[in-house]
């Protein structure tokens, strides 16, 4: 079996400095400060920069930039590193978010130097990749709320992006996430159980995956949801992992559970998110590798795949979601 890394958007390498968000004067100081450099996003994709030789973020310094429609502050870097033209960065420095529309954001690169992180996020390094995603999770997050979910009333920024003040109210609101338990399901024979829902193409497959719901565990959850979309009973609920997956706002809780002692492990699909239950073993989910679509590389579920399946998972149909 692999060795249990961390899931592919469980990456961070920055202090999120909490303690500076809401200090008076803060903004004006990092646009002063030569060390300051700004992550762009664009419609949820981020900028890309040039250094030579890998995929980098574009980093840049905000005197380059036009005003933003929002700024978030992101945290300062740990370690001496390098922006998205490969200038040096020292330890400490302040990074904000900077979300675009799309006339000003237009002119400083084309569409191929954009990207989602579905497309990117597996070839950056713990910096930007935890950059990234944390970016593109507060855009998601202040491009749904507006207004008070409470009274309807508009609402400003705050806390350097942290937080949103109803005007009517003067009560904060922070940004939310919504719990998901995401699980790889195994019989007595370790084989697994793959389904394919309704909203996805044709015969691709992946593990199941819930919310959770108000006033439930996580373990309850994991439960719950393989016997509404499986009819199947488990127990043995064991924790794997999380990561964060910013489309919009969810964080995948992985488990893996085992169908009860003297259970039947005849699935049956609910027909209404999930249409179709396979188990495969090891030899039978690598033979179906060339007709199966397996979920992407950013995806926690592909990361309990292949720790299930002992290595590496690939497959000649492309996962439908960019």
């Amino acid at each position: 079996m692999l060795e249990p890394d961390a899931p592919p958007l469980a990456r961070e390498h920055l202090d999120r400095d909490a303690i500076s968000r809401s200090g008076v004067g803060r903004e004006a100081a990092f646009d002063a400060d030569p060390n300051a450099r700004v992550l762009v996003v664009r419609d949820g994709k981020v900028l890309l920069g040039d250094a030579a030789g890998s995929r980098v973020l574009g980093l840049r310094h905000p005197s380059s930039l036009p005003a933003p429609a929002l700024r978030c502050y992101l945290g300062r870097t740990l370690g001496d590193s390098v922006d998205g033209a490969g200038d040096p960065l020292s330890t400490g420095s302040p990074i904000e978010a900077w979300v675009l529309d799309d006339d000003p954001a237009a002119g400083l690169a084309d569409d191929d130097g954009w990207a989602g992180l579905r497309t990117v996020a597996t070839q950056l390094d713990d910096r930007d990749a935890g950059l990234a995603i944390q970016a593109v999770a507060l855009a998601n997050w202040h491009g749904t709320h507006a207004f008070c979910a409470r009274c309807g009333s508009p609402t400003e920024v705050v806390a350097s992006g942290w937080a949103r003040r109803c005007l009517a109210e003067d009560a904060l609101r922070f940004p939310r996430t919504d719990p998901a338990v995401i699980v790889l399901v195994t019989d007595d024979d370790d084989r697994v159980l793959l389904g394919s829902n309704a909203m996805w193409q044709q015969d691709r497959f992946s593990v199941l995956a819930g919310f959770v719901e108000p006033g439930e565990s996580l373990e309850a959850a994991v439960v719950r949801e393989i016997a509404e979309e499986t009819g199947l009973i488990v127990d043995r609920v064991e924790y794997l992992g999380s990561q964060p997956w910013p489309f919009p706002a969810s964080l995948m809780c992985a488990f893996r559970a085992r169908v009860a002692d003297g259970a039947s492990v005849t699935a049956v699909p609910d027909g209404e998110e999930i249409l179709e239950l396979r188990w495969f073993d090891r030899d039978e989910l690598t033979a179906a590798l060339g007709r199966v679509g397996l979920p992407g590389e950013t995806s926690i579920a592909r990361w309990m795949l292949e720790r299930w399946y002992g290595g590496p998972l690939s497959s000649s149909l492309p996962w439908s979601t960019s």
